[in-house]
């Protein structure tokens, strides 16, 4: 009965994935457009869900711009 009342497989997104969610909407709607993809496609990814490896790379970069734009800010 394995699975019976959860699912046995789990998303587990990565550092980067969970770092995107916890922007705020307006951030990560920019970030997306940058990307040349939707807010839709963006929130799947940061879940873990499937997306084109194109747009995961994408919005790896964008991020890691982002990011690094914030510290250096900040810094």
């Amino acid at each position: 009965m394995r699975g019976f009342l959860q699912p046995s497989l789990r998303n587990t997104p990565s550092d980067a994935q969970q770092q995107f969610s916890k922007l705020s909407r307006h951030r990560r709607a920019h970030l997306a457009e940058a990307a040349q993809t939707t807010l839709v496609k963006a929130s799947q990814w940061a879940r873990g869900g499937t997306v084109t490896p194109q747009i995961a790379e994408a919005l790896g970069e964008q991020l890691k711009t982002y990011l690094a734009k914030a510290a250096k800010k900040a810094g």
